[in-house]
């Protein structure tokens, strides 16, 4: 019991102490509340040579940002002045404000409303003020002198060649560890597989540590150029503004790239679902026409040699609907860059690509049709050769003369095709050849002649019988 009586007793004088925490936090905002109309006015910093000197509110009709770069403007007009002192500002009262003059030129005036922002009275506030832009003039002076001009040369001279020093020794000692690496890492870095299939080769690791090996080093030249570049940004008045800004812009940069990545994730992840959905599909489509080719399966009214033709023109339907349906995901599809591109692409494409898609188109109508196969002796126009290979475009021929004769398949389509193959398989073929004879000559002994030499011809066919034909009486 003394022991609870303990715990609860020391509960109640924490839970006592802590409540004039809430209390006073409360009472702390009441004045942050009243001044948060004032503190939500937009404001906007003085900066001289990229040194920030103080920060002034706007109104509507006057906004902070030009009030700011005008009290600059004024500010270096002066400080350019090398006449003018600047033991000679000072502030005057003009009705309802305190001006900061230098000389009879006006600089700035602050009000009530700035002092209230600042939480100091008007004269207090005009009188930091004052003592900013005389330090500020001292140092515009001071930095555009011909001794500071000239220090600022030479360390940027030192600088560079610092840098490039730097960059040398880099690469030396980059390539002084690569040749370590390589005598003592290289012979003992083995593949990893499992039995006798490799799943990754030893060049591929090699070759992903000396990537490791080179990233490391642009990754310190990098931050070497960074360095140089606030270095030497940092000893001339004109660009120590850059100098300062340079973090924050880099800042800047990388945060604006990694919130815009963050947005494309789930774009991206679509796609990658998108990408190995029809991957997979493909693969099973491939497998499937694979065994139509080597007659595992067997499609009714479907010959084997159309799995490889039809594969690719399914393939080329299937990957076309992919992009349709991935194309919205795509970063930066949206764009009038990205759509101008597309468009520009199209243009070339339609405008030089039209007979490339005709013979292709025919080359499949071909191979539908079955007007031959590879190895039918064929006459295309007045060209009789074998098939070698049949293309997308285009067909090889083999002639008699051993010439290979490349004929484009939209001509093959469009003309007339002979296959002496196609029938002399199943019923023969019949050769025929052409012979004129003089009156004077006895047509009957030159029939029997004719009919002797086809009997003695070696392959001809018993049934049915060589015949003549008499096609017509000219002038032989």
């Amino acid at each position: 019991m003394s022991r609870r009586l303990f715990l609860l007793t020391a509960l109640l004088v924490v839970l006592l102490a802590a409540l004039p925490a809430p209390i006073s936090a409360a009472d702390d905002k009441q004045p942050a509340a009243a001044a948060s109309p004032d503190a939500a006015l937009e404001t906007a910093p003085v900066e001289i040579d990229g040194q920030l000197l103080f920060r002034v509110r706007g109104a509507s009709s006057y906004p902070a940002a030009q009030r700011a770069e005008a009290i600059r403007n004024r500010v270096e007009k002066v400080a350019a002045d090398e006449s003018f002192r600047s033991s000679e500002l000072r502030t005057e009262e003009v009705d309802n404000s305190t001006t900061i003059m230098a000389g009879q030129e006006f600089l700035l005036a602050v009000s009530d409303g700035d002092a209230k922002v600042e939480r100091y009275s008007r004269q207090h506030l005009a009188d930091l003020h004052l003592a900013r832009i005389r330090q500020a003039i001292e140092d515009y002076r001071r930095l555009r002198s011909s001794d500071a001009l000239l220090r600022g040369a030479l360390y940027t001279a030192g600088a560079t060649v610092a840098l490039l020093a730097g960059i040398a020794l880099l690469v030396f000692l980059g390539r002084r560890l690569e040749d370590k690496l390589s005598q003592r890492l290289k012979n003992r870095i083995h593949a990893v597989g499992i039995q006798s299939f490799e799943i990754v080769r030893a060049e591929t690791i090699w070759q992903a540590l000396h990537g490791i090996l080179y990233a490391t080093r642009a990754t310190v030249m990098l931050l070497l150029g960074f360095i140089y570049l606030h270095v030497v940004l940092a000893l001339f008045p004109w660009t120590r503004g850059t100098a300062n800004n340079l973090f924050g812009l880099i800042k800047r940069g990388v945060g604006e790239v990694g919130k815009r990545g963050a947005a494309l994730v789930p774009d991206l992840i679509i796609l990658v679902v998108i990408y190995y959905l029809f991957r997979f599909v493909l693969r099973v489509l491939r497998h499937f026409f694979e065994a139509v080719e080597r007659k595992s399966v067997t499609l009714h009214g479907f010959e084997a040699e159309w799995a490889v033709p039809t594969y690719k023109l399914v393939r080329l339907a299937i990957i076309a609907f992919g992009i349709i349906i991935a194309y919205p995901y795509i970063p930066g599809s949206q764009s009038a860059a990205f759509k101008g591109v597309s468009l520009f692409v199209g243009v070339v494409f339609s405008l030089g690509s039209s007979t490339a898609i005709s013979n292709i188109i025919a080359g499949y109508l071909m191979t539908y049709r079955r007007v031959f196969k590879v190895g039918d002796r064929v006459k295309v126009g007045e060209i009789v050769g074998d098939v070698m290979a049949v293309r997308l475009q285009v067909t090889h021929l083999l002639t008699l003369k051993n010439e290979e004769v490349t004929v484009p398949n939209s001509q093959i389509l469009n003309g007339d095709v002979v296959n002496f193959s196609s029938m002399a398989g199943s019923k023969g073929l019949i050769l025929h050849t052409i012979v004129g004879i003089g009156y004077e000559t006895p047509w009957r002994q030159v029939e029997a002649m004719l009919l002797e030499a086809a009997k003695r011809t070696p392959g001809i066919l018993r049934e049915p019988r060589p015949y003549i034909l008499i096609k017509a009486l000219a002038d032989f």
